[in-house]
This record gives structure tokens, sequence and C-alpha cells, in this order.
């Protein structure tokens, strides 16, 4: 399972502090301690609403280095503005990365997939269009089809394109659970090399017991063939949800990183 730590998010009020101040040891501690809690990759977003496009930029740009100067994690860069997402690419330097993302139907979208193509990264799609989210499993798999016909148009590998299927709370509407679950059931179906990405602590937005709630929603979310999740790595109930899920599916063999998890140093 993939893990994209998710703690690094400027439209968070703490976080866009950081960003604010440039203060390189509080980002790096933010860096540091999801990389050291095992995530795969780890996200940056530096949408604080202040300041323009080369605000964006400049951010971007100092947040990459100062976390690569450091640790190796790879970064998830975080934008839906391709210009945004080519200032971090670049400052990348050539590493490993994730884009995130890019919709269906946006005049955007054939840029950010174009980026993904040139740099030859994976990216992350979501599951809408311009339109805002889609109510239905159906419309939402359209806005999938709309993706993935870009993607054959600039020969763009499916393998490397991670469908967000959306995770609306349930607080909202108890049904967004079950919608997103039958969502990343019919992806896998329908566009089998593709796959599939979630943000996870959407779901229990607006709840108690939010990590519970996560919790659940991940085991299930895993058994319909999720590949990777975007996550707080530091709560330890949800990071073990992601062991036991892979054990009780067959996705960890003999279940090593089950057992490892739980071994006394």
């Amino acid at each position: 399972m993939i893990v994209i730590g998710e703690k690094i998010n400027a439209t968070v009020p703490e976080v866009k502090k950081i960003f604010l101040a440039q203060d390189r040891e509080a980002l790096l501690e933010l860096a540091i301690e999801q990389a050291a809690a095992g995530s795969t990759y780890i996200d940056v977003n530096v949408g604080t609403g202040v300041g323009g496009q080369q605000h964006e930029m400049s951010a971007m740009k100092w947040a990459i280095e100062t976390i690569q100067d450091e640790i190796d994690t790879p970064i998830c860069i975080d934008s839906a503005d391709p210009v945004i997402l080519e200032e971090g690419l670049k400052a990348r330097e050539g590493r490993p990365a994730l884009i995130n993302s890019v919709k269906a139907g946006d005049k955007k979208s054939e840029e950010i997939i174009g980026l993904a193509k040139r740099f030859n990264l994976p990216l992350v799609a979501l599951a809408m269009n311009t339109s805002g989210i889609p109510k239905t499993c159906g419309d939402r798999l359209l806005a999938c089809q709309q993706i993935v016909d870009q993607c054959h148009d600039i020969k763009f590998p499916l393998d490397h394109l991670y469908f967000d299927p959306l995770v609306v709370p349930i607080s909202t509407d108890s049904q967004q659970g079950l919608l997103t679950l039958r969502t990343i059931r019919e992806i896998k179906k329908k566009f089998p090399d593709t796959k599939t990405i979630i943000g996870l602590s959407n779901i229990s937005y607006g709840l108690p017991a939010r990590s519970k709630i996560n919790s659940a929603f991940l085991h299930m979310a895993i058994y319909e063939g999720l590949d990777a999740v975007i996550l707080d790595p530091l709560d330890e109930e949800v990071v073990q949800a992601v062991k036991t899920a892979e054990a009780i599916s067959d996705r960890d063999c003999h279940f090593r990183r089950f057992m490892r998890s739980y071994r006394v140093n």
C-alpha cells in the first residue's frame, strides 16, 4: 500500500503560518516525522490563498528544496495549476515524485497530463469534472473515461494513473461512503490498468472518534482494491489499519509487514 503523508497542507491554518513565515525548521519537522512514520510520499500543498501565482511558485520551490535537502522520501506535488506543478517538478531535480492532480474537462488537464508524460511520473486523477463532484458512480466513471481518453491521445501510460473516486464526508450524507467504495470497485473493473487512491480523512469530517471511522473505511476500501491512500501517518490506529487490511485481503505475503509491526526490538 502506498501511503502519502497529508500534513504539509497550507490550507490548514497552522501550516499556512509556516509557509508565510518560511519557517524552515517547522516545515522540516512536519516532513521528517512523516518520513520516519513510513510515508511512501509526502504531500506538499502550498496554497495559502495569500499572494498570486508567483508567490505559490516560490513557496513550492522553497518547500521542495528544503525537504529534499534533509530527507530522501519522495514528494507528492499537490496543485491544480500546471505552472505550480512544473515549478515543483523542476525543483525536485530528477528525484521520484507523484503529481496531484488533474480533473476531467478542465482546460488545464491536457497540460497536466502532458507534464506527467514529460517527466515520466505517476499522476493522480480526480473522478470529477468542472461541474464539481458527480453525484453518481456512473457520472464519476464518465469523468474517469474522459481522462483515460486524453491519456490515450498523448500516449500517457495508464499504469501511471491513480484515480481518486472522491471521498465526501458521511456527516453530510450517510450514503457517501458506500458511493466511494462502489466507485473504487467499478474503476478497478472498467480501467484495470489504472490504480486507485483516496484522501482518507474526508470520510470522518465533522464526526467524533475520527480515527475509528477512518480505520473502518480504510479496511473496506482496501478490500475493494485500493492501491494508495493520503492520510495522517502519525495516527497509529489508522496506520495499523493499513497493515491489518492488507493481511486480511491477502496482500501481505506471509503476514511479513503485519508481524514486523508487532515485533519487539
